[in-house]
């Protein structure tokens, strides 16, 4: 059976979305998360005043939620429940039907291929600010990828991993509950229940990597879907476009260069003729919009690395070497220097102050 993709090593579906300076997403995305913050013994009015968000507004099929407060809410849900792998268990128990119009658009596609390319194309009606790809490697592995865009959206390890367990559910709708990918991959770093990220996908996790992703062999994709309904597809895509208001914004160059500098900067400072070729954009234009927004090169990557690091430092488990590495230092010495730079004070200091 065709899986839609051809024979090219780097055929790609993909969509990007972005808003103005308020990205969204369908409040079903959150569906479960009362009765999950319940579950794990955290104060649901304490969360949800935390993340300026009405607990009532989780889980609409047509309302929609400021992404930050979104993001926000799994953070302080992972946070006050003190169950680091907050995200990771909503997202491995999450139904495919519950993100509502989205959801049932994929899983009523004819092939899992056909929902997957589903899930692309409508994401953007979905999220802003974000991206989300379906390509084929060179090794024949398909890569599901998924990144938020924003740049005012800093930790965002909780939407990765609820996001990518999602991602994983809508295939075993296809295959089975035992089914599992290949591999995944984290943009952040290990985190200290590291173990627990393998146990729910029964697959190899790999952290700090250059973008979240699912990967898996591409000859599943012509596998029948057991709720395929053309017509029940057609609806929920037409309905979901409908609440859509601007179907056709794009990112901001800005934040698109933000997040590829974020996904490389474990490497040092990517070259902006890089970054330009990743975005497919020229150099010039990536120098223009840096003026309009008021910044050099330079200053994107500097403030990039200090947002990184400031989280970093409140992650116990992380070494403070490691942080170094991870926003691109070769030494501790070079990291430090910078840190005292940024806030007066060094790693270790910072560190005190936020972990007491």
């Amino acid at each position: 059976m065709s899986d839609g993709f051809g024979t090219s090593p780097s055929a790609t579906v993909m969509a990007r979305h972005g808003a103005d300076e308020h990205p969204s997403v369908i409040a079903a995305a959150a569906t479960g998360i009362v009765a999950c913050i319940e579950r794990f013994g955290g104060d649901v009015d304490q969360i949800f005043g935390h993340s300026g968000i009405a607990p009532d507004m989780a889980g609409s099929p047509t309302l929609k939620l400021s992404l930050n407060g979104f993001c926000r809410l799994f953070d302080q849900s992972a946070r006050l429940t003190r169950n680091d792998n907050f995200g990771l268990w909503f997202g491995n128990q999450f139904e495919p039907r519950d993100l509502g119009l989205w959801g049932y658009a994929a899983i009523s596609a004819a092939t899992l291929g056909q929902a997957l390319e589903t899930l692309v194309e409508l994401f953007p009606l979905h999220q802003q600010s974000s991206t989300m790809t379906l390509t084929r490697g060179r090794d024949g592995l398909m890569r599901l990828a998924y990144r938020i865009d924003a740049a005012e959206i800093v930790d965002r390890r909780q939407d990765a991993e609820l996001s990518l367990g999602m991602f994983v559910n809508v295939m075993r709708e296809c295959l089975g509950t035992n089914w599992a990918p290949t591999e995944v991959h984290f943009e952040h770093p290990k985190p200290e229940a590291w173990h627990e990220h393998r146990r729910a996908f029964s697959a190899p996790v790999y952290f700090s990597q250059p973008s979240n992703a699912v990967l898996f062999p591409a000859e599943i994709l012509g596998f029948a879907m057991p709720a395929r309904d053309a017509r029940l597809m057609a609806a929920m895509r037409q309905c979901l476009t409908q609440l859509t208001t601007q179907p056709n914004l794009q990112a901001k160059v800005i934040d698109r260069v933000r997040s590829v500098v974020r996904a490389r900067i474990a490497e040092g400072i990517p070259p902006l003729a890089g970054i330009a070729a990743d975005l497919r954009l020229p150099t010039a234009m990536l120098i223009r919009e840096l003026r309009q927004e008021g910044l050099s090169y330079s200053e994107l990557v500097e403030q990039t690395r200090k947002e990184l690091a400031m989280m970093y430092i409140g992650q116990r488990q992380l070494p403070l070497s490691e942080i170094a590495f991870l926003v691109g230092y070769s030494e501790l010495s070079a990291f430090s220097r910078a840190v005292r730079r940024w806030t007066g004070s060094s790693p270790r200091q910072l560190r005190q102050g936020v972990l007491t």
